[in-house]
């Protein structure tokens, strides 16, 4: 089926409206994210994502690969081909496949969530880069996590670059972002113990009860964990270190934390 549209300049005004998109706050605006690859796109479809928009480069992408234009098309979403240069002026990666869709903002209000009676929450403080909470998002999905909450977050979950680490993952495990406050009486008032990890801590991770409703937090590898976070914090914990660096990727923390989590609760089960 042909596309609705083919657009072969770089400077067609839809094309520098999608390059703006890599802006925050033109996000905000437009109550819109980017999502680049194929399998991305894939990946937020079958989240129930209805995209507004599909972008595809017939000289980039692979002629063997599902077609996904019909799958957006039944979406309602508007199917545009476009040229490799224009493509390339879209694309925020290297070695692009051909496939950008613009998709709704994500929801990320603390009211959404609904984490169920034993959930296992990963709470990222002060987080920087896109790269770690994509990765943190990677792992909560394949972990089961019930969620994951930014809490006093310097970039937001629509970023490209969060979409682009969490391989699309984002679209499928909930989340959320407040300012600390806010995410810790969210927790509390939900009865939920939280589990801080910290260098400082003297008992290790494989030494707490991480069988209940529990709330991981960790924070950023050069600040750590903020202080509200570890006072507030029923548990302190640390994984055990044996070399010379004094810390982990933040992302290889937690991925640490939530497995621990995962190992005790199948131990229980089992």
């Amino acid at each position: 089926m042909p596309a609705e549209l083919e657009i072969t300049s770089p400077a067609n005004p839809r094309i520098k409206q999608l390059v703006a998109l890599r802006r925050r706050r033109a996000r905000d605006e437009a109550g819109v994210t980017l999502v680049e690859g194929r399998a991305e796109i894939a990946l937020a479809l079958a989240a129930r994502v209805r995209p507004r928009s599909l972008y595809y480069c017939p000289a980039l992408a692979s002629p063997d690969e599902p077609d996904l234009t019909a799958r957006a098309r039944e979406l309602g979403a508007d199917v545009v081909q476009v040229s490799r240069p224009v493509f390339e002026k879209v694309s925020y990666r290297e070695g692009p496949d051909g496939w950008l869709a613009v998709v709704p903002a994500i929801e990320t209000s603390l009211s959404h969530l609904d984490p169920g009676p034993r959930p296992l929450i990963v709470v990222c403080a002060g987080l920087e880069k896109p790269g770690n909470l994509g990765a943190i998002l990677r792992t909560a999905d394949a972990a089961g996590v019930a969620a994951v909450i930014a809490a006093d977050p310097v970039t937001d979950w629509g970023n490209p670059n969060v979409v682009r680490a969490s391989k699309g993952t984002v679209f499928a495990v909930p989340v959320a972002s407040g300012t600390s406050a806010e995410v810790l009486a969210w927790v509390e008032a939900r009865g939920l113990q939280i589990v801080a990890a910290t260098p400082d801590a003297t008992a290790l991770v494989t030494d707490a009860d991480l069988t209940g409703p529990t709330v991981i937090a960790v924070g950023a590898e050069q600040a750590g964990l903020p202080a509200d976070w570890v006072e507030r914090a029923n548990v302190r914990v640390r994984i055990p270190m044996f070399g010379r660096a004094d810390s982990l990727n933040v992302s290889a923390s937690a991925a640490i934390l939530t497995y621990e989590a995962v190992r005790q609760r199948l131990h229980r089960a089992g």
